[in-house]
């Protein structure tokens, strides 16, 4: 039992080093660490005049990677109260029952499901850690993911339409 234990674990630990291309060696403080990890695509989408800047998922990869391990502090908002998020993109619509969940995320998020025409058909606010699924009530074609509580905050509620930037409404990779 023991040598199975430690093939796992030895298959586990390279996958969380750096390798060459990754964007590791990027230096600019401005971005978090983890999540330039993961992604170098940024946009900037609105919603009721407030602008998120997100990071943008439009691969699997990237998608199920999602916002682990990213701190509060990665997550706060610009210094001109931009707030921060991701984006999920998907290649077509996702079925209501096709949720997120927050196995190894560990802050609270907000997460509104947003169909193609960019209108949010749901809103929850999904606890650190929660291995429990947050679904639709609707289909959807992205997602966004935010710091919990902002929507409430901003006064953002389901049927608000989100401004998608038209290099957004690429399908995913």
């Amino acid at each position: 039992m023991r040598h199975t234990h430690m093939r796992w674990v030895l298959m586990v630990v390279p996958c969380v080093g750096c390798f060459p291309g990754d964007g590791c060696s990027t230096d600019d403080p401005a971005e978090p660490k983890n999540v330039r990890l993961m992604l170098e695509d940024t946009a900037v989408i609105r919603i009721n005049d407030h602008a998120f800047k997100v990071w943008v998922a439009d691969s699997e990869a990237e998608r199920l990677r999602g916002l682990m391990n990213v701190t509060a502090e990665e997550m706060a908002p610009l210094p001109d109260g931009t707030e921060r998020g991701m984006w999920f993109i998907f290649p077509e619509d996702q079925p209501a029952w096709h949720g997120f969940w927050m196995r190894d995320t560990i802050i609270a998020l907000d997460i509104a499901y947003v169909r193609a025409d960019g209108r949010i058909v749901t809103i929850r606010t999904m606890a650190p850690r929660d291995e429990r699924p947050y679904n639709s009530k609707a289909p959807y074609r992205y997602a966004l993911e935010v710091n919990a509580n902002v929507f409430s905050r901003l006064g953002i509620r389901e049927g608000h339409r989100v401004e998608i930037p038209k290099s957004l409404l690429k399908t995913s990779r």
